[in-house]
């Protein structure tokens, strides 16, 4: 399964919520170990924990109790902003809803994690370049969201997510707002990054989706129910 070593490591990890005088467990001592350059979707019903584990994968949430190491470092116990500064620099983030600004253009909505991270403007401008090449949106750099397609929109989300060479890309339910067609394209888009080395991590309910990663993590009531390796199906390769 592994390819260059871990990359996530999680162990006995809890998250409980309160709500009024009620504790609400959501995540129950979940272990989990991904990889560097593994390609993953985390699935489960409504409920299950999986939106509340990929909140604590990607440090928009700190859990109850347990370890949580990201690329060697125990984020579980962070203050807020070095969160914040792992989230920049560490976490690309692809949202069902794209998350774009839509008075920037595709370069500008690209460039903010660069800006953020203090990037100097020349390496800033080479670096959208190069992650909008690699999501096929040359053409596209000075367009405003509203003059894209949903599927070029979440493409450049995609290159957004990449711009900062993150360990890690967190993509949740990637494809939920794009028709079948267009959702096959970003698929694409992310088949390609698995094979040029990335780390991705997908949260999705979609079983068509989960079929083109190498492992299907599912949970149940805030617990693993399985965790399984298998080799990946494109819908493409799939019998109609």
């Amino acid at each position: 399964m592994s390819r260059n070593g871990s990359l996530i490591a999680i162990r006995d990890i809890h998250k409980i919520y309160q709500v009024g005088s009620v504790e609400v467990p959501a995540v129950r001592g979940v272990d989990l170990d991904i990889d560097h350059g593994e390609y993953v979707a985390i699935m489960g019903p409504s409920g299950s924990g999986k939106s509340t584990l990929m909140n604590l994968i990607g440090c928009l949430d700190t859990p109850t109790g347990g370890s949580y190491r990201l690329d060697g470092v125990e984020v579980a116990s962070l203050g807020d902003d070095r969160l914040a500064e792992i989230r920049n620099r560490k976490i690309g983030f692809v949202f069902q809803t794209f998350n774009l600004l839509p008075r920037a253009t595709a370069a500008q909505n690209v460039e903010l994690p660069l800006i953020y991270a203090n990037v100097p403007i020349a390496e800033r401008r080479r670096r959208v370049a190069e992650a909008l090449a690699d999501v096929g949106l040359s053409d596209r750099a000075q367009h405003k969201p509203n003059e894209l397609s949903g599927g070029q929109r979440q493409r450049v989300a995609i290159a957004r997510a990449l711009v900062n060479n993150p360990s890690l890309i967190l993509a949740d339910e990637p494809t939920g707002n794009l028709d079948s067609v267009t959702s096959e394209e970003i698929m694409a888009v992310l088949d390609g990054l698995d094979r040029a080395g990335h780390t991705i991590v997908i949260v999705t309910h979609e079983a068509d989706i989960a079929a083109h990663t190498r492992r299907i993590v599912r949970l149940l009531d805030g617990r693993i129910a399985s965790d399984e390796s298998h080799a990946p199906t494109p819908l493409a390769s799939r019998p109609s």
